[in-house]
């Protein structure tokens, strides 16, 4: 059975409490007598301190490995919680501080969201091939056909006024440009 627990163990803490649990096991079953760990420090238990801190566990309960079995569950399930806490405020921290930085400097924050390790591909295109590429997509004519719903569209549109036209003045581009950051 032991091996069986040692292959599932995570860490060393588990691999841990899985020996002493099997040790306190074999114990009990041939009636050995468990040394008192430290007797100079005056603990009064071999049970380990970091897990069983604050428990009322002594190695005499008649159903000590169900209680180190609950134990190490219950401290399990702490980490994951305190692991998940952890998570949400890297996560929130993180947003947080994207917020921020679109408010102060928006090409900052589009230079920090680029993951170079995704976008680098090696090797750059041929910029001949580039232009030849995108030069065959828009100088050639296309003749689109939009079917019968174009129509429909058209014909219930009909009664909408179109907009005004927008005139932007050299004063509105300083404006704009003076709010911006540099």
């Amino acid at each position: 059975m032991l091996v069986t627990y040692l292959k599932a163990s995570r860490d060393l803490c588990e691999t841990y409490s899985i020996l002493f649990g099997a040790a306190l096991a074999v114990c009990r079953i041939i009636g050995a007598k468990l040394p008192m760990a430290g007797r100079a420090t005056r603990q009064s238990s071999a049970i380990p301190a970091m897990a069983f801190v604050g428990t009322k566990i002594s190695l005499s309960q008649p159903d000590i490995t169900q209680i180190i079995t609950e134990r190490v569950d219950d401290l399990k399930q702490k980490i994951a919680t305190w692991g998940k806490r952890i998570r949400r405020f890297s996560e929130r921290s993180r947003w947080f501080n994207q917020n921020r930085l679109f408010q102060s400097d928006e090409k900052g924050l589009y230079k920090s969201l680029e993951r170079p390790e995704v976008c680098k591909t090696g090797s750059r295109p041929d910029q001949a091939d580039t232009v030849t590429f995108w030069r065959g997509l828009w100088s050639e004519p296309v003749n689109h056909s939009e079917g019968p719903w174009m129509e429909v569209v058209a014909s219930q549109s009909g009664s909408v006024t179109p907009m005004d036209p927008v005139t932007i003045t050299l004063e509105d581009v300083a404006e704009a440009v003076y709010r911006a950051p540099n």
